[in-house]
């Protein structure tokens, strides 16, 4: 009877201190969900020293705020001397169109000269870069390769470690950092749309690639540069973001970010992603062979796309804007390449330039041969792998297994 109470009290002593471990991570879990996220240009703290009598050059578009406010007018503010901005595509207020000419010009509210880092001039001249001390870099990324910012970052950061600058980047959340897939560029089809050896959906932050760019020395003098990255606070891995503000005119909501590594391959197609409507990388559609019973017509809108295809053209094919795919589907694309072909229309419209996209000609290749989405994705899985391997160093933030 004795041995029976002793179990009993020991099994009672163990549920209560089961209890008690899991209320202590319940609630250590709900303290950290709770902390505001801090993007590394709200922690004035962790930088501002490093401006004190410094001339400073920013990289910046129109996220490029904290609270509403810009960061040239927070700096200013806070007595900096903000000399030249850079803007990348899309320009400094993210309102050209994809691919559209960004030219010089001063920035009509504070008087200063806004320096175009896209189109021919992707480095500035020297004369200009003899002008400061520190470039900042602070711009919401995507996290897919090609989506040109990272691209920007990169010859800007070879422009300082050339120049002996300091290059500080004011990290921002990743909103596709759960996701690691796609082919890895292969050297012969580097472009601006991709510079790197890192697959299509990459999962890492604008500051952790800048480490892996100067750890990788993928830029020229990459020992020379001197980074600085202030990490964005109480994020994780797998700590959801939504972009409070659209990262580029054609990327208007999460929904549109979430598609844009999956539809931006039917940029080197003649089928229709939407620009010219208001569901920009939320639709497919095409004439005269309908993918679909969803109909849709692009027109010009003046700072997201004047030219759309298709342009005042009703089409015919696929409403995503609620759909759950996420990371990078082929699928979608895959199917609209059968439809096409076996309607004898031309898909592949432009090949280079889906190479490019691909940072390979493997993928139209394995599509033009029929094979499916599970052989294609098996394909990467060893380059994927050696990925993930030679990034971790570089990598700032943690899974959270409280999430």
């Amino acid at each position: 009877m004795l041995l029976r109470v002793i179990i009993l009290l020991q099994c009672l002593l163990l549920i209560a201190c089961t209890d008690s471990n899991q209320a202590q991570s319940n609630a250590k879990a709900t303290a950290i969900k709770s902390q505001p996220i801090l993007v590394g240009a709200a922690q004035y703290e962790a930088y501002l020293g490093a401006l004190k009598d410094k001339r400073v050059g920013l990289v910046v578009n129109q996220t490029s705020q904290v609270d509403g406010t810009h960061l040239v007018d927070l700096l200013r503010d806070k007595g900096v001397d903000v000399v030249k901005i850079f803007a990348p595509e899309h320009g400094f207020r993210g309102d050209y169109d994809a691919g559209a000419h960004v030219k010089n010009t001063t920035d009509t509210k504070t008087g200063i000269d806004v320096v175009s880092i896209y189109g021919s001039n992707k480095k500035p001249d020297p004369a200009v870069l003899s002008e400061l001390d520190v470039i900042i870099f602070d711009i919401q990324d995507v996290g897919v390769r090609f989506y040109t910012y990272i691209s920007s970052m990169h010859y800007m950061m070879e422009a300082a470690a050339l120049h002996n600058l300091e290059f500080i980047v004011l990290d921002r959340p990743n909103p596709n950092i759960a996701y690691v897939d796609g082919p890895i560029l292969e050297p012969q089809f580097r472009s601006f749309v991709g510079m790197h050896p890192i697959p299509v959906l990459h999962g890492m932050t604008v500051g952790e690639l800048a480490k892996m760019i100067k750890g990788e020395r993928w830029i020229d003098k990459a020992e020379q540069l001197k980074l600085r990255i202030i990490p964005v606070a109480n994020y994780t891995r797998n700590t959801e973001y939504k972009v409070p503000i659209k990262p580029s005119p054609n990327l208007p909501n999460a929904q549109a970010i979430n598609l844009y590594p999956s539809l931006c391959f039917f940029e080197a197609t003649p089928i229709s992603i939407g620009r010219g409507t208001d569901f920009a990388f939320q639709v497919i559609g095409y004439s005269p062979v309908g993918l679909g019973e969803f109909s849709f017509t692009p027109r010009a809108i003046k700072g997201a796309s004047m030219n759309p295809k298709f342009k005042d053209v009703t089409v015919l094919g696929q409403d995503l804007r609620a759909s759950a795919i996420t990371g990078l589907d082929l699928n979608i694309f895959i199917n609209a390449y059968t439809q096409l072909t076996q309607a004898n229309q031309v898909f592949f419209e432009r090949p280079d330039f889906m190479d490019k996209l691909a940072g390979t000609d493997k993928l139209r290749l394995a599509i033009k041969a029929g094979k499916s989405e599970q052989q294609i994705k098996q394909s990467w899985q060893a380059g994927l792998t050696t990925f993930m391997q030679k990034r971790e160093p570089y990598l700032l933030y943690k899974y959270n297994s409280l999430y």
